[in-house]
């Protein structure tokens, strides 16, 4: 009953400050406001790009390897050495019928390449767009929905008919309120038939991770304008693990059977990346980590000046009611009452910059996720973190004035005059 006395004298006591001292209450809990925004508001976005990353690696597959010639990271823990990757060749679509035929341990393999193009329909033009030329299980690879129409079929690949899907922010651009299947698109000068309009992905953190602005071909049709020997066209085979197989063990098999496709010797270094998301991911681990402490730092320099705030009033609270605090120690108040009613006090006080801190946060977030493509949550565990860290802040910044409160002499606290 004590401590809950207390917290209603606190509480009143905090009431009068902010009504009474307005000024002064508004420049102190400023202090913290910005102190808890700074910090809260670097962690949101850094969680909300920390989510969006690792959702845009996801689209990638975690159980699929990417034959390419240059690795996505340095091999095995060296410096990214280019200028050997830079002789290596390019994969073809021979290596990728070969490696169909003779793996075991792969769900289903697919050859992809992809090019910037322009796209007209009409009088809509869309330039620098990226042209996808797959061939067959490319849709068992890459994780796709269609909004419109259907895909490719076998016969519709191998014969390179001039078929297109197109993804569905692009399809807005191109149409704007027309259906575009059926419609007939330039690519290049090339017609192609659109049959399908892809669901819409959102925006991905990862280049090439969404499809929303990108056009997918049968790659026999694709590769009539687009020469697949060029390293523009950055040719790759994908190849995702079968049920029960680690990508360990795909990775393994791949690696044998390209080896004896080029017929490099036992001696000599693979020509050839074989990549996996989990390259990029584990990179991702790394940068995130470095700014969270950096985000640590920078917050908590804005959350000392908040504490100096914080810790300016209570002192000048403190003095204002020294006849009061007394007479509280002459009719028998402890120490220990004394020193919570003032830390109960700078713990609302912190509380309340904080609260308001994390309402310009959640506003902020509403505004951005209205005006762009870039989503940002402001999460629960955020908004415990910011509280628990307003108020630790308000009860150490407490802490010295209530220990000088407690220690005032009832007699000369009584008979002083300001």
């Amino acid at each position: 009953m004590r401590s809950w006395y207390i917290l209603q004298e606190s509480l009143q006591s905090a009431y009068k400050t902010v009504v009474i001292n307005k000024l002064r209450t508004v420049l102190s809990l400023l202090g913290i406001t910005i102190g808890i925004f700074a910090i809260i508001s670097v962690f949101t976005v850094l969680d909300s790009l920390e989510s969006n990353v690792r959702e845009s690696l996801a689209g990638l597959g975690d159980d699929v390897i990417y034959v390419e010639k240059w690795p996505w990271a340095p091999e095995a823990g060296r410096e990214y050495e280019w200028w050997k990757y830079f002789n290596r060749p390019l994969p073809t679509l021979k290596e990728y019928q070969e490696l169909k035929r003779r793996l075991n341990k792969a769900g289903s393999v697919c050859f992809a390449a992809a090019r910037n193009r322009t796209i007209s329909y009409m009088n809509n033009t869309a330039e620098n767009t990226l042209v996808w030329g797959v061939s067959e299980d490319f849709e068992k690879n890459r994780n796709m929905n269609l909004e419109l129409g259907r895909y490719f079929n076998g016969f519709e690949i191998h014969s390179g008919k001039n078929y297109a899907i197109i993804g569905n922010k692009l399809a807005g651009e191109l149409f704007e309120n027309e259906n575009p299947v059926g419609k007939k698109i330039k690519i290049s000068g090339n017609k192609a038939i659109i049959i399908g309009v892809l669901q819409k992905e959102g925006k991905s953190m990862v280049g090439g991770g969404s499809m929303d602005e990108h056009i997918v071909l049968p790659i026999r049709f694709f590769r009539k304008f687009i020469n697949l020997r060029e390293e523009s066209s950055n040719p790759m085979i994908w190849i995702k693990a079968g049920e029960n197989i680690s990508v360990s063990e795909l990775k393994d098999e791949v690696k044998g059977i390209l080896r004896a496709i080029r017929r490099l010797k036992p001696s000599a270094d693979d020509n050839f990346a074989l990549n996996q998301s989990s390259m990029i991911s584990e990179g991702v681990d790394q940068i995130f980590g470095i700014i969270n402490v950096a985000g640590w730092i920078i917050g908590m320099f804005s959350i000392l000046v908040g504490g100096f705030g914080i810790l300016n009033i209570m002192f000048v609270s403190v003095r204002e009611r020294t006849n009061i605090i007394g007479i509280q120690r002459a009719m028998g108040a402890k120490r220990y009452y004394i020193m919570l009613e003032v830390l109960y006090e700078s713990g609302i006080l912190s509380l309340l910059g904080g609260i308001i801190g994390l309402f310009l946060i959640f506003c902020g977030t509403l505004i951005i996720n209205n005006t762009s493509d870039f989503e940002i949550h402001l999460s629960l565990g955020n908004i415990i973190k910011g509280l628990i860290i307003s108020g630790c802040v308000g009860i150490i910044a407490g802490l010295f004035p209530a220990h000088r409160a407690s220690k005032l002499n009832p007699v000369e606290a009584i008979s002083t005059t300001f």
